[in-house]
């Protein structure tokens, strides 16, 4: 029977899993949204996964558990998941994963209904990525830098700091220019209660709420529900960004628990499997979601993407770190080896890696030795690097003493350039400061990726900063004696 623009349909023919069976369907599309009423008059929200002549196949995102196949009822609307967004009724927000409050307010039921799924950019009508977002983190700002309008990820591992870690960049992502307007819409998939209980808390007490709107799928909620969620939060972030003309940083945690219920729903539909059972589609899937970031031409606004995933055994080559890489602009490597030595954040710095850096940096943007002093500091941590591994092999009482200062450097660069506290929030200006402190421990004869000027404004104060005295060789350390530096054991 019809009801409104929709139909009804009563009794089903299968259940199975999250997903719902109905046969002798007409005139319905895919991805329209259905509402499943239970015997006791309860609705559950659907959508239309596949469609054939005669049969529908529904995910029920509140679950199928107590449906019955004879007497549910199952209406389609006529039209895709929409939800209302104002930016008056969304910041400062708190909702679950379908987007109904949990703060006690009222739903959002101003502005146009949209659909969730967004509409595609026209590529010719995207504009490059560009100018710089500071996180106060200086693992990130310095070395891989964030973009207005880039997607990049953070690859973690089960038992890594990761939450606090999004939490630290909450509250400190902020904008370099005065005036600009920033938010953040920040989507939980799969989170434990008490992860969910330490953001809410932590975003309350530090007033960054204000300029947050959460989206929250907790671990005992239904797996399906999670499928949704970071479309909802992408549609309210694409209004702030594209109407309101905000600058806007999506934060999605985690993608493993969305990519989860994704394997979950293909293998109830008889999918057949891709790599670890995944389907073949999850690489077009996770692009639907990764590309709905960027700027778009005379448009004042921009979404930049932080994606979280754990990486299953730690493993980078695993399916869903893997194609997140492919679609991405780089990638946050948190590393246990560091996790363990007590380094927070534990970001090594080596695998990480953002692809438009280069962009957003510079003397219009940060300041001009910056992206020569990242490349310096990368050198000179990777030779470190490999001066550990020889160590560990003809140990540490036969390296030359210019190995030692690298194993010196490494421990310090460690200690007090990737090590920060939770809510020590450096600006940019402060990490490059840092930074120089820390590359100045190494002879200049070794800087081979700045300028000699650079060196001269920068790195002369900051040896003299870093210890007073500096270049007395009974210390271990190098003396510089002119411009371009000598080496004295």
């Amino acid at each position: 029977m019809t009801v409104g623009s929709g139909l009804q349909y009563i009794g089903l023919f299968r259940v199975q899993g999250p997903l719902v069976f109905v046969k002798g369907v007409k005139d319905v599309g895919f991805g329209e949204i259905a509402e499943v009423v239970t015997l006791e008059g309860k609705t559950r929200l659907g959508r239309v996964l596949s469609i054939s002549d005669e049969l529908a196949i529904i995910e029920v995102f509140e679950g199928t558990v107590g449906l019955s196949a004879i007497n549910t009822k199952v209406r389609f609307l006529g039209r895709p998941f929409e939800y209302r967004v104002s930016a008056e009724e969304v910041l400062g927000r708190v909702f679950d994963g379908l987007g109904r409050p949990l703060d006690g307010g009222p739903p959002p039921i101003a502005g146009k209904a949209r659909n969730i799924n967004g509409m595609p950019v026209n590529p010719v009508a995207r504009a490059y990525p560009q100018d710089f977002i500071q996180t106060g983190i200086s693992a990130i700002d310095a070395m891989n830098s964030l973009v207005r309008g880039q997607k990049l990820p953070i690859f973690s591992g089960s038992g890594l700091p990761h939450a606090h870690f999004a939490a630290q960049i909450v509250r400190q992502s902020s904008l370099l220019e005065a005036g600009k307007k920033f938010a953040i819409v920040f989507a939980a998939m799969g989170t434990k209660h008490e992860e969910v209980q330490f953001f809410r808390k932590d975003f309350e007490e530090s007033g960054s709420l204000k300029k947050v709107v959460m989206f929250l799928n907790l671990a005992d909620d239904p797996s399906i529900e999670r499928l949704i969620t970071p479309r909802i939060a992408l549609t309210v972030a694409e209004y702030l960004a594209f109407e309101e003309n905000m600058h806007v940083l999506v934060i999605l945690t985690d993608m493993t628990n969305y990519c989860e219920a994704l394997r979950e729903v293909a293998a109830s539909k008889g999918e057949i499997p891709s790599r670890k059972g995944y389907p073949g589609y999850l690489y077009s899937d996770l692009a639907s979601i990764y590309e709905r970031a960027g700027r778009i031409t005379n448009i004042g606004g921009s979404i930049t993407q932080i994606p979280i995933l754990t990486m299953p055994d730690d493993d980078i080559t695993h399916p869903i770190p893997d194609l997140t890489g492919y679609i991405t602009e780089g990638q946050i490597v948190l590393d246990r080896g560091l996790f363990q030595k007590g380094i927070y954040p534990p970001i090594n710095v080596l695998p990480s890696l953002s692809r438009l850096m280069s962009d957003g940096i510079g003397a219009d943007r940060t300041r001009e030795d910056h992206q020569n002093l990242s490349s310096q500091l990368y050198a000179f941590y990777a030779q470190a690097k490999r001066v550990e591994r020889l160590a560990s092999i003809i140990g540490e009482e036969d390296l030359t003493a210019r190995d030692r200062l690298f194993l010196k450097f490494s421990n310090e660069f460690e200690r007090k350039f990737i090590n920060q506290g939770a809510y020590e929030n450096r600006t940019i200006f402060e990490t490059l400061d840092r930074g120089w402190e820390l590359a100045m421990i190494l002879p200049t004869r070794d800087f081979t990726r700045v300028q000699p000027e650079e060196i001269k404004k920068y790195g002369s104060k900051a040896a003299v900063d870093a210890d007073p005295g500096y270049g007395d060789p009974e210390n271990g350390k190098p003396e510089h004696e002119n411009e371009a530096g000598k080496w004295k054991d």
